[in-house]
């Protein structure tokens, strides 16, 4: 054990779980570039709904906390740590943050854990939870070796919880207001108290919300103090479309650090919180978990149900083949797949000239954009990120459907299909 003065206050922490935890990007400023994490999406489901949180909404583009473009089960998890361990040999920490909560879905956090644990790579396990069912499973986290956890603790007075939650589900039973925000209080408090006696180090997240908690954090960050958390990470909210809180302001930098410098006098600051996806990959600031989905190794061939055995042939835009991620007037080339709506398989690859990069040169784009039409006339449909509204119009002129869609492939072909046969339901040429 080693006496650790922090910010002031002491702390006795193992000495060999602080020499671990300068591996850990999130714990450990000097880490963040040297080493790189993997966010497991094995967790769903959440027992506590904030007003600041909308996980239904995700795009491959968009980085928040819980999004995630795929869910995992635990076996599936094992096996993309064992292919990003390969393949970016710094991987120093696995970590679950849901999408939903870690603790909501313990069952699966659990297997996901031990199936990894019995590969012995050398990494660490940190996990995310909201804490309203952290007593609960705080024995169980310290027995499987979880050395690292993050709480997200809002606020310390109920009256301030209900206007940050809208329910919380807890043993069975809906919960409200201030009744809602006691309960998820006591067992943050008594859960982050037991993991702190038992040598986890323990991380807290403050979400910013100008005008509802923003100045009470700092009593939030004393009380922690006193349960002996390792570090506290002040974030901005970030207004999710869809959110009770969408229409907030997001919280500036500034005014973030200007509170960072205040709790700095009670205990440590992370500064260089990413605020991550789920599924995030990589080092803080250089996400590559698009690199590594599942559903990208599918292809060329890609399979999935359908109720329709009709041929269809699609166009694609997709930097490289994996997600449907270009503009399509940003296309140099569309990927053309034909299937029978069960299997996918690429057929060919179309070169075209671009006809947009930039506003001038779109404003004089009409023949290259006839041309790329032409290029694409015995497709029925085209599968890209964005598509423009004359450039949409003109399609349908020529009877091919243009879908919009930011996932992978596979998915998003599973999506034009069924764009498509409800097109011909409309139209009257599908009972």
């Amino acid at each position: 054990m080693v006496k650790n003065m922090t910010c002031g206050c002491l702390e006795v922490i193992n000495q060999k779980l602080l020499q671990k935890t300068k591996k850990h990007p999130c714990y450990s400023a000097d880490a963040h570039n040297k080493y790189a994490r993997i966010h497991l999406p094995v967790a769903p489901n959440c027992n506590v709904q904030c007003n600041y949180c909308n996980r239904k909404f995700d795009c491959v583009n968009e980085s928040r906390p819980g999004v995630t473009s795929e869910v995992l089960t635990p076996e599936q998890a094992r096996f993309k740590t064992q292919w990003v361990k390969k393949e970016i040999p710094e991987l120093s920490v696995v970590g679950i943050a849901g999408p939903g909560d870690a603790l909501a879905e313990w069952q699966a956090t659990k297997e996901t854990i031990r199936a990894i644990q019995a590969d012995k790579h050398d990494l660490l396990f940190c996990l995310s939870t909201n804490g309203l069912v952290l007593p609960d499973y705080a024995a169980e986290i310290v027995e499987l070796g979880i050395n690292h956890v993050t709480v997200t603790v809002n606020a310390i007075d109920p009256k301030i919880s209900a206007k940050i939650y809208k329910h919380i589900l807890y043993k069975g039973k809906l919960y409200k207001g201030e009744e809602a925000g006691q309960i998820l209080l006591d067992n943050q408090l008594a859960g982050i108290r037991y993991l702190t006696q038992h040598e986890v180090l323990v991380k807290i997240n403050i979400v910013m919300i100008k005008g509802i908690n923003d100045t009470h954090i700092p009593d939030v960050v004393k009380k922690v103090k006193e349960l002996g958390v390792f570090v506290t990470n002040i974030m901005p909210l970030i207004p999710a479309p869809g959110s009770a809180f969408e229409h907030f302001p997001q919280t500036s930098m500034k005014e973030i650090n200007d509170l960072r410098n205040i709790c700095q006098l009670d205990i440590q600051q992370m500064r260089h919180c990413q605020q991550c996806r789920a599924d995030a990959i990589g080092r803080l600031g250089e996400d590559r978990s698009q690199e590594f989905r599942l559903t990208g190794c599918e292809a060329p061939s890609l399979s999935f149900k359908s109720t329709g055995k009709k041929r269809y042939r699609i166009a694609v835009t997709s930097k490289y083949q994996k997600l449907i991620d270009l503009h399509f007037g940003h296309a140099d080339e569309f990927m053309i797949y034909e299937g029978d709506g069960e299997t996918f398989t690429v057929m060919e690859r179309r070169q075209v000239n671009k006809y947009c990069a930039g506003m001038a040169e779109c404003e004089e784009a009409e023949m290259k954009r006839d041309a790329i039409l032409d290029t694409l006339a015995d497709c029925q449909a085209v599968l890209t990120m964005r598509i423009g509204y004359h450039a949409k119009q003109k399609l349908a002129e020529r009877g091919i459907l243009s879908v919009e869609y930011c996932d992978a492939v596979g998915s998003g072909l599973k999506y034009a299909v069924e764009q498509l046969l409800e097109k011909m339901v409309a139209e009257g040429r599908l009972a």
